[in-house]
């Protein structure tokens, strides 16, 4: 499932594309389409060069030289391919075959190579000129200030967290392992937090993100392997609990999460 880290390594394949001269554009399946974008729309690249790539939390933006941008979001199964060389070598939870009929949307360029999004449970999105405003501070330059501001709130706290409006970047995988290095309950109201644990959230935010960029991504995390009924937690080996919050499962230390 592709989160910060994931969509990281996507914007940085996506650079080996830029200067290259889009020659025809394919959306085999329409259902990828998102806000009202229509294949015409997505023709008009035609042409075009793509010349800058960016990330805003776990989205993809590629400005082409004629002004316009394509925002890419890759849902839980979406792979960005270049050239047939994959983003990342493996997504938790996704199959390892690339089935053609998996191809959602394609660039052609005119040197003959391509740009694809390869989505199996087609829950990613393509739109073109998206409103980038609706995206909260990207997880790995929000401050201190922006965090306080996003969990003034009743919800709880790993559903606050995940809200791409307030915090853009972090998904499942990412917001449990940050909630258990931070030692709090993820069904802990949001506002609830007091400024010493505001500050402890927001350091091992940052940290978490380097260290799991250097291990290779969203999976890598020290919770990872104990995400399963019956683990124990692998700093104090309590019966970890597994409940649903925010609509997801999630899992957490009962004993040093509070």
């Amino acid at each position: 499932m592709p989160e910060l880290l994931e969509v990281e390594s996507y914007r940085a394949l996506s650079e080996l594309a830029l200067g290259r001269r889009i020659s025809a554009v394919a959306t085999p399946d329409l259902w990828i389409l998102k806000n009202g974008t229509a294949p015409s729309e997505l023709r008009t690249l035609v042409g075009a060069r793509l010349v800058a790539s960016r990330r805003t939390g776990k989205r993809l933006f590629l400005d082409a030289d004629d002004r316009r941008t394509l925002g890419l979001r890759f849902g839980m199964t979406g792979v960005l391919e270049l050239d047939d060389v994959e983003g990342v070598g493996q997504l938790q939870y996704a199959s390892r075959r690339r089935d053609a009929k998996w191809i959602r949307f394609e660039i052609e360029f005119d040197d003959g190579g391509q740009l694809r999004l390869r989505d199996p449970r087609r829950l990613g999105g393509i739109e073109m000129d998206p409103d980038e405003t609706v995206l909260g501070p990207d997880a790995t330059a929000i401050t201190l200030g922006q965090l306080r501001i996003g969990l003034t709130s009743t919800s709880p706290l790993k559903a606050r967290l995940m809200d791409q409006r307030h915090v853009a970047g972090l998904g499942n995988l990412l917001t449990d392992e940050l909630l258990w290095r931070a030692s709090l309950d993820p069904a802990r109201s949001a506002g609830s937090l007091t400024p010493a644990e505001r500050r402890r959230l927001h350091r091992h935010l940052h940290t978490m993100l380097e260290v799991l960029m250097a291990r290779g991504g969203s999976h890598m995390g020290d919770l990872q392997h104990a995400r399963e009924r019956g683990a124990f937690c692998p700093r104090d080996g309590t019966p970890l609990e597994r409940r649903t919050i925010g609509g997801r499962t999630t899992y957490s230390c009962p004993l040093h999460q509070r």
